[in-house]
């Protein structure tokens, strides 16, 4: 008996809405257990969310961009069941074995008038099976594969690369020799595909598949191969030739793990320009007593993401030294009086000062690589050490708050994170980053840029320096800070110059 059964979002930890950034399946699309179905991105980390049964997608309840929860409808399955009483039908449909040459049309693809044929992925004499893709098309908003509705051979190809095709421009002329024809026979003189929604354009995260592939890669084609479109988008923007690829999935279709997979096996075996040296696996029992420590959560999702950010960004790190006895006098003032005042919260004010003189800091890149946002607010992220790693929760409004609002929500922050309570929402919306480790010591540290954000500040601990004046050598409390940045953005004179007015903002303010 027929069953439609609702996937919902599982149980994904610690996040309370988490954004869809990729939907990897469409309507009528047939799908295995464990089938990757969307790919979900946190600040932290993203995921893919797989299918629990196989079967036939009848509805999605989603769309890129949405902010979604566990227990959430993601997509309606017709299962297996279903299909098999659909085979069941289909037997009793009379087979016509007469050849037939039937032209395959272009079918309706929206609203669009005329689209590029980017890729051929058939050629003549090609034996094909029903709903493999033969064209891909792009328009400015989007790219879709077109299949072909019927099995047989590929007599010819009417189209090229580049061609601009519309509604009803005929594709390619196929041989069937096995039409399955319904028991109300109807003449045919041409066959479109079915109508198809164009998959928009998204952006994938790669991130390593634990997909075992032949290690001696071969870089000679081995043929025509199918993927989905943003498969097909990724691979063309990593410079990958799918038909390298082997694909896992039905009918030999590519699937994300198998071209992450790939990519990483090229990467390792230095099969790709960029290629990173593997690092050795030791057995390091053999020279003494071990212990294995599982890595915490944060462990896991921290080092994903600053590896990524390590990976991307072009780090630039200048140093700076600033006196700061007059901070450190007005703060012990305080302190006589009971108020106890930390060194980070000046230096939180003085950053967001030096932001507002140099708004470019507290910015992002677009998606395209192409343009600045710059940030009208401004929030900071504090990187804090907890007993089970490294989080940076986000002080907003900082220009807002005194220097006594900042101390206390810093404290109670610093208790939330070291208990494990942030929220998910705790963690967003900062626009630049302090890491402070003048707590626990140190001279000078490089600190890696917070993506998206596109620069970072480093603390180290003060000390005092004997300093020439000219005439004598006088004690100052020295202040060490490093500044990463995205070079993309900033470049050398920029970075100067916010180092400097942070420097004169923290030795010259006046604290009376």
């Amino acid at each position: 008996m027929s069953e439609i059964k609702n996937i919902q979002l599982p149980d994904i930890g610690d996040f309370d809405e988490v954004e869809v950034i990729e939907i990897l399946v469409s309507v009528g699309d047939t799908i295995k257990a464990d089938d990757s179905i969307i790919t979900l991105e946190s600040d932290k980390a993203s995921m893919e969310i797989p299918a629990p049964w196989a079967g036939v997608v009848t509805e999605i309840n989603i769309a890129l961009g949405d902010k979604i929860k566990q227990g959430d409808v993601l997509l309606a399955l017709q299962t297996e069941e279903d299909s098999v009483a659909t085979s069941e039908e289909s037997i009793a449909e009379v087979i016509n074995t007469e050849p037939k040459i039937i032209p395959v049309m272009v079918p309706d693809i929206g609203d669009f008038d005329e689209v590029e044929v980017i890729e051929v992925l058939v050629n003549a004499g090609d034996e094909l099976s029903a709903e493999d893709s033969i064209i891909t098309l792009e328009s400015d908003k989007a790219s879709m594969e077109i299949p072909t509705p019927v099995a047989g051979k590929v007599i010819d190809i009417n189209v090229t690369l580049g061609d601009k095709i519309k509604l009803g421009d005929l594709i390619l002329n196929i041989e069937n020799t096995a039409v399955k024809t319904p028991k109300k026979e109807t003449p045919t003189t041409a066959v479109s595909a079915p109508i198809f929604t164009p998959t928009p354009k998204t952006t994938t995260t790669l991130t390593p598949a634990p997909q075992t592939l032949d290690p001696s890669i071969s870089t000679t084609p081995r043929g025509t191969s199918h993927a989905s479109p943003s498969i097909r988008k990724l691979a063309r923007e990593l410079g990958v030739d799918l038909s390298n690829v082997t694909g896992t999935g039905q009918k030999g279709r590519v699937l994300d793990t198998d071209l992450k997979g790939y990519v990483k096996q090229m990467m390792t075996s230095g099969g790709m320009g960029s290629a990173l040296p593997k690092t050795p696996n030791i057995d390091f029992s053999k020279f003494g007593e071990t212990q294995t420590l599982a890595l915490s959560r944060i462990n896991k999702l921290s080092g994903k993401h600053l590896t990524a950010c390590w990976l991307n960004i072009p780090h630039v790190t200048q140093f700076d030294e600033v006196n700061i006895n007059k901070m450190e006098s007005y703060r012990q003032a305080q302190k006589a009086q009971g108020i106890k005042l930390t060194p980070l919260v000046f230096i939180m004010k003085a950053v967001i000062q030096a932001l507002q003189s140099y708004p470019r800091f507290n910015a992002s890149l677009d998606e395209s690589g192409e343009n600045l946002i710059i940030k009208k607010y401004f929030n900071l992220g504090i990187a804090m050490d907890t007993p089970n790693g490294l989080v940076v929760p986000v002080i907003k409004d900082v220009e807002q708050k005194s220097l006594i609002e900042l101390a206390t929500e810093l404290a109670q922050t610093s208790a939330k994170a070291r208990e494990g309570k942030l929220s998910p929402k705790d963690m967003q919306g900062a626009g630049f980053t302090i890491s402070s480790l003048g707590g626990i010591g140190g001279t000078q540290f490089t600190p890696i840029v917070n993506a998206p954000e596109v620069a970072i500040l480093g603390v180290s601990r003060s000390v005092n320096k004997p300093v020439w004046n000219g005439e004598a050598f006088i004690p100052e409390l020295t202040l060490p800070l490093a500044l990463s940045y995205d070079h993309r953005v900033i470049d050398g004179a920029q970075g100067g110059r916010f180092m400097a007015e942070l420097n004169h903002i923290l030795n010259e303010a006046n604290y009376d």
